[in-house]
Parts: structure tokens; C-alpha cells; sequence
């Protein structure tokens, strides 16, 4: 693996961002790959390593500070939209009474509107302040587990689940350099305990060169199937802010490319019609 490169790095407190176009492509990916899971009656566990507080108040003047939403679900809710985003966006409606977008559900919530009851569901927040805003949103949810304990580490000493089947989202904040690293750390000891799991990280490109190095790293690995997806706003630069976000996907299930072929080109018109772009790529392929 290379060294990794000083670049820009992102404050990333969700609470500002709920229901921006990153958090729409997350989301979509999320519910996509749990719809596959369902596809058998098998259980599975949904494992998150950065969980954050479950649902957000886009009413909150955090997020009215920012209005990132309003170019994110803002441009979709309500619209005409394929099916493969009917799950995601099932998950949203649930969340609002009427027809007025003010509630937006973070990566648990998304996961828990679609779990079976034979499903279990892995949370982990260390922030001081969003850890018990996460234990409330699910208090006495028994097919529910959430701890305040480091992400990383609770996911290492989780696996292999009993399950043997599921999902991990990996989706740290990336204020610091070392957290790029610490995805690959995290991937090379957990796809050593299960390595028919499915991994899901998501990126955001603040400078481009960090999503290269966790790249290389993630190929230093020698996993095979590794799937790239992103949906950029505008143009990379050298300036402060995110311009795109992604997903990295291992063991991806065997319709998402193709799925995700079809959905980011009607997100890009959505949500970024001049400036933005998008791709689908093996970064390995089988």
C-alpha cells in the first residue's frame, strides 16, 4: 500500500448533511443490497460501524444552516422514480405523515424498515452526543444491539456472525488522515474472519488523492469483486468541500452494478444535471 498523502480533510458532522446527494446514493446502495438479502429466507445481521442518532430533523437549524438536503432528497422526493428506489424511499415516507419532507432516516433506520423479524441489526456511536439519541430511536427494539464502543473494534470482535450472511456499512466522519487507513485495516481483518460477508463503504472526495490510497490499499489486499460506484455535484478541485461520494462495495450482490447503472444517471440529472457526473467500476473484478 502507498503512503497516504496529506490532503484537505472533511468535518463531517451528519447532523449538517442529513439528506444530501451523498446520503441519497449511501442510501439507495444500502437498501439495494438488504432487498437482495431478502431474497432468501436465510437471516442475515446488519452491522454499523458508524451508526450516528437513526433519524434527522431536517427542520433543525443545523440542517436549514446548510440546506444541503434541498439538493439532495429535496430533488427527489415526490417524483416520478424507477423502482429499484422504491424500498429507499418507502423508508422516508414511513418517517413523514403528510406530504411535507421533514424527517430524513440515517443508515440504521433505513436498515430497520426493511428487516425481517428473523434479521438483527449491530450499532456502534462513540459520540457523546448522538449515542443516546441512537439508543432512544430504538429503546426495547429487541432484534436491535447498540453499544457505545469504538466501530472498528466492535466489528472485528463480532465476526464471523452467527448468521453468516449480511451486510456491513463502514461510514466514519473522515476528519482525520488516519481514518482512510483505517478502513483498509478494518476490511483486511474482518474479510480474514468472514469473507463471504458484503462490505460497504462510503467516501466522500474532498481531495481526490485520499479515495485513491484507499483504493490501492483495498487492491493490496487481494479480495476479489470489489465494486465502485459515485455520483458526483461538480468537478474535483483543490478548494474546501465535498464535490462527490461513493461506495465501495465487496462481495457485491450480483444485480447492484447493473442496478446502479441505471439509477445514478436519473440521479445526476436530478440533482446535478450540468456539473455533475458518475460511474460504476470493478475496482476488482471476479
Amino acid at each position: 500500500m502507498s503512503r497516504f498523502r496529506e490532503c484537505i480533510l472533511l468535518s463531517y458532522r451528519h447532523s449538517f448533511h442529513a439528506g444530501n446527494h451523498a446520503d441519497v446514493v449511501k442510501h439507495i446502495v444500502e437498501s439495494l443490497i438488504i432487498s437482495s438479502l431478502k431474497n432468501k429466507d436465510k437471516p442475515f445481521v446488519y452491522h454499523d460501524t458508524h451508526s450516528g442518532v437513526g433519524r434527522y430533523d431536517l427542520t433543525h437549524e443545523w440542517s436549514e444552516k446548510t440546506g444541503e438536503y434541498k439538493q439532495g432528497i429535496g430533488r427527489l422526493w415526490q417524483q416520478d422514480l424507477p423502482a429499484d428506489l422504491a424500498d429507499y424511499l418507502a423508508t422516508i415516507e414511513a418517517l413523514n405523515d403528510n406530504s411535507e419532507l421533514r424527517y430524513y432516516p440515517g443508515s440504521p433506520r433505513v436498515a430497520r424498515a426493511l428487516l425481517r423479524p428473523q434479521d438483527r441489526m449491530v450499532l456502534t456511536e462513540l459520540h457523546p452526543s448522538d449515542y443516546p439519541l441512537l439508543e432512544q430511536e430504538f429503546q426495547r427494539d429487541r432484534q436491535v444491539s447498540i453499544f457505545k464502543e469504538d466501530g472498528f473494534a466492535k466489528l472485528k470482535a463480532s465476526l464471523p456472525p452467527q448468521e453468516r450472511r449480511g451486510l456491513v456499512l463502514i461510514d466514519p466522519p473522515y476528519e482525520l488522515a488516519k481514518e482512510y487507513r483505517d478502513v483498509v485495516k478494518a476490511i483486511a481483518q474482518s474479510y480474514k474472519r468472514w469473507a463471504t460477508g458484503i462490505y460497504a463503504i462510503w467516501y466522500p472526495v474532498v481531495n481526490r488523492c485520499d479515495i485513491e490510497d484507499m483504493i490501492e490499499g483495498l487492491e493490496a489486499l487481494g479480495i476479489r469483486r470489489i465494486l465502485q460506484i459515485e455520483l458526483g455535484v461538480s468537478p474535483d478541485t483543490s478548494e474546501r468541500g465535498m464535490t462527490a461520494s461513493g461506495m465501495i462495495v465487496i462481495n457485491p450482490p450480483w444485480k447492484l452494478a447493473s442496478q446502479m447503472e441505471a439509477i445514478l444517471p436519473i440521479l445526476k440529472e436530478k440533482i446535478a444535471p450540468v456539473t455533475g457526473h458518475h460511474k460504476v467500476e470493478w475496482i476488482v473484478p471476479e
